[in-house]
């Protein structure tokens, strides 16, 4: 595994895989501190292509100015022999200053969507998420980039500024990953004390009590919502910030569970965490 810091090192690493006979290449966008979810991403990217590059980079742009930016964890050693031992082909970890070398004017916001669930929340938060994911598409042209469920939003949002800018890559979506308890796997999982971890799983378990009354019938959005809601209030440590039920690719609200997606946002102690689930 190859490891680029800047931009031109990276471009000319695809040219030359390209120039390899490398046809279908797959990109991995992290930004570190990795767990199996995005290990998960990196296999379907091995399985299917035959190059494989991952980033890590922590993106300023997508926090808010009270957010985590200093405190996200870069264990980047560990990161890196984590990617080693899948045998990817190249790790693009470039700095802040690398990204964004100052006075920068140009930006990429998908408009109505990117104020739809995390973005109402976290205002900006998915303008600098599209910014950094349309760079790193110009910068990594590969032919499958790879996301996971977990992150419900962006994904729809990636696919939307991908399409309407025609970008020449197809959004892979894995499944999520999840830990035995049911917690999704996700870096900020790591914040969490034991009392708050165990209360993290009140998040999956409204979800699941969701899917069962999807599965017995309740179709009303109204009915499903209260029926989560009422998971998440029985625990004392997780504050909601937002439950809803969704069209899982434009992200507007809907009053009926038929193909939706349920999403919920809650914060454990001074952890904000995000789970969602696909009902059939």
């Amino acid at each position: 595994m190859n490891i680029y810091r800047t931009i031109d090192e990276m471009r000319a690493a695809v040219k030359a895989a390209r120039g390899a006979g490398r046809h279908r290449l797959g990109l991995v966008p992290t930004m570190g501190a990795l767990h199996g979810g995005h290990l998960s991403l990196v296999r379907a990217a091995r399985a299917e292509c035959d190059w494989v590059a991952a980033s890590i980079f922590v993106n300023p742009l997508q926090f808010g100015p009270t957010e985590d930016l200093a405190r996200y964890p870069r264990p980047f050693e560990r990161d890196r022999e984590l990617l080693e031992a899948e045998q990817i082909d190249a790790l693009f970890a470039p700095s802040a200053e690398e990204m964004y070398p100052g006075n920068e004017a140009a930006y990429v916001e998908v408009r109505d969507m990117s104020e739809r669930l995390d973005g109402r929340s976290r205002p900006g938060h998915f303008r600098g998420v599209t910014t950094v994911v349309a760079k790193l598409f110009h910068i990594i042209p590969a032919d499958r980039a790879y996301f996971g469920q977990k992150d419900a939003a962006q994904v729809a949002i990636i696919r939307r500024m991908a399409r309407d800018l025609n970008f020449d890559v197809e959004i892979r979506v894995c499944p999520i990953v999840r830990e035995a308890d049911g917690v999704a796997m996700s870096s900020r999982n790591a914040y969490l004390n034991p009392e708050q971890r165990k209360a993290a799983t009140a998040l999956y378990r409204a979800l699941a009590r969701v899917q069962r009354a999807r599965d017995l019938g309740e179709q009303n959005s109204a009915a499903l919502l209260a029926a989560a809601k009422s998971v998440l209030a029985e625990e004392p440590l997780v504050k909601i910030d937002y439950v809803e039920i969704v069209h899982p690719e434009t992200l507007e609200p809907l009053d009926h569970a038929r193909g939706a997606l349920i999403a919920v946002a809650a914060w454990v102690g001074e952890t904000r965490l995000i789970d969602n689930l696909l009902l059939a």
